[in-house]
């Protein structure tokens, strides 16, 4: 995840036993190529990182700050079929939580209930060398599937609802099984990263540069930017990439677009950060990617995490496209969305296909007016 150094770090053996050295097995130095991949979105941060960084080192400390949860068993067999053609599809939340120290991060609810802020389905294409990313509008009404919470609490199906209702409800088994139920297609793994860890990983990271077009002001998400070039520190990047009011026509669409920008300048600015030569902020950074984030069972450890990220190393920033799912506004409410169905249908056909999502099924959909504010 970023420029080599010598000597390279001691990695541990993959049963956590005492280090590897002399002529004993150690892990690559990733290309260039795996360390551009290391963000697809903001709220995979934390795993990215974790699988670039080879702290394996630290295994059992990393490995007991994970928190994972067991999707596939509250879910059960009513699901999408899985697709056997080498692709992999990854729900990716931010969750803005209200409990504990997220509380003083951001608005929204102060009772300690948690919210999907943002949503983004991965899918990583055969031979993993490209992906697309698609954001799924929190404001979206959509119908909610009856579902179970990883606590065993059934819930009741819902209509009409916004997505972001499904996380609030319960949990990552429910948010899973909305997006299944949305786009017909089975999600393999769910990835969660919560407001402080975001911040601290960015913090972390030394800060990214990103520049703005126009000025941003948006006392809700506490971010207050002139137009220029900044290098935003966590709580100016959480505030970046959480702000709807400040730009554009202050819809969830408006962030979506300021988020993608903000990828592009992260995944910039990872390739240039001198992990390797600094064992301290190789160590920062593992841990708190490890606290950040919540994972599936099968993700749930360090070896899996970095087996995972071992498989997207062919994968560049140039090789990944980022859509919104499309939507037009509520015609009753225009705070709200609705997806545009047939053209989302488009983009799901495509993914199921593991074919590239077209051109023609973002085109002439709602965008949020704020394409081009924040540029890396």
């Amino acid at each position: 995840m970023s420029a080599q150094s010598t000597p390279e770090p001691v990695i541990a053996g993959p049963d956590g036993a005492g280090p590897r050295t002399g002529r004993g097995r150690r892990r690559k130095v990733p290309s260039k190529g795996r360390r551009a991949l290391r963000v697809t979105a903001w709220t995979a941060a934390g795993v990215v990182v974790l699988g670039g960084t080879g702290a394996g080192y630290v295994y059992f400390k990393l490995n007991g700050n994970l928190k994972s949860v067991d999707i596939n068993q509250a879910l059960g067999a009513d699901r999408p079929t899985k697709i056997d053609n080498g692709s992999e599809n990854i729900l990716v939340l931010g969750s803005d939580s209200r409990s504990g120290s997220n509380e003083k991060l951001g608005g929204g609810t102060d009772d300690g209930s948690a919210r999907s802020d943002t949503a983004m389905i991965v899918h990583l294409y055969q031979g993993h060398k490209k992906a697309s990313v698609v954001s799924v509008p929190r404001d979206t009404l959509v119908d909610r599937p009856a579902c179970t919470d990883t606590g065993g609490t059934a819930h009741p199906a819902a209509t009409g609802v916004m997505f972001n209702e499904a996380y609030s409800t319960g949990g990552a088994a429910c948010a899973v099984k909305t997006v299944e139920s949305l786009t017909g297609i089975r999600m393999d793994h769910y990835l969660e990263v919560d407001f402080e860890g975001f911040q601290r990983l960015i913090d972390d990271l030394g800060g990214v540069p990103v520049t703005t077009t126009k000025n941003i002001d948006d006392p809700r998400s506490h971010l207050t930017l002139q137009a220029g070039t900044h290098t935003l520190n966590g709580r100016q990047a959480l505030g970046l990439v959480r702000t709807r009011h400040g730009v554009g026509d202050g819809s969830d669409l408006g962030r979506i677009q300021l988020q993608q920008a903000f990828v592009k300048a992260l995944i910039d600015q990872v390739k240039h950060v001198g992990v390797f030569s600094d064992p301290k902020k190789l160590y920062d950074l593992a841990d708190t990617a490890t606290k950040a984030v919540t994972t599936d069972s099968e993700l749930g450890s360090v070896n899996s995490l970095i087996d995972f990220a071992n498989g997207l190393k062919g994968i560049s920033a140039k090789h990944m496209n980022m859509v919104t799912m499309p939507v037009q506004y509520d015609p009753s409410d225009p705070n709200r969305v609705v997806p545009e169905t047939a053209k989302a249908q488009q983009v799901w056909t495509a993914l199921k296909n593991d074919r590239p999502v077209p051109a023609s099924a973002t085109t002439g959909t709602a965008a949020g007016e704020a394409k081009g504010v924040v540029s890396s």
